[in-house]
């Protein structure tokens, strides 16, 4: 079993939920990966910060957290959007799934992959037919 990090789970993890941490530093290694959407929507979010960044307090801060997420998906396996994950995708809009377009890329590379999302957007999550998620920041 795989279990796939959405950009919600890798943001609390990163500012240090405990409970969280506790449980996917449980799984055995090869078990948790991320996908690429997820890595495009934290390097993104890292880069307007440095962008907007005005003082040298604020481009330290901006930069270092741009070096925690670089040295996080270094470590971090990730899950490509390949053929597969595209087939899901074609497939889950012809069903005329409706969620956001990065979310429905994320559920089709979890899809394509026989996987688990870690997410707390079950609101959208559940929309997609077969999609196998659950929330890991909730205490157990």
């Amino acid at each position: 079993m795989i279990f796939v990090l959405d950009t919600d789970h890798i943001t609390l993890y990163q500012q240090g939920h405990a409970a969280l941490a506790d449980r996917l530093a449980a799984l055995p290694p090869g078990q948790l990966a991320t996908s690429v959407i997820t890595y495009e929507e934290q390097l993104e979010g890292r880069l307007a910060v440095v962008r907007r960044a005005r003082t040298s307090a604020e481009r330290v801060r901006a930069h270092y957290w741009l070096q925690r997420t670089l040295d996080f998906f270094c470590r971090m396996p990730i899950l490509p959007f390949d053929e597969a994950a595209a087939s899901e995708f074609d497939r889950l809009r012809k069903l005329g799934v409706r969620i956001g377009s990065q979310d429905l890329l994320i559920a089709s590379i979890v899809l394509a992959n026989h996987a688990t999302l870690l997410t707390r957007n079950g609101n959208d999550f559940r929309r997609v037919p077969e999609l196998s998620f659950t929330d890991w920041s909730a205490p157990t």
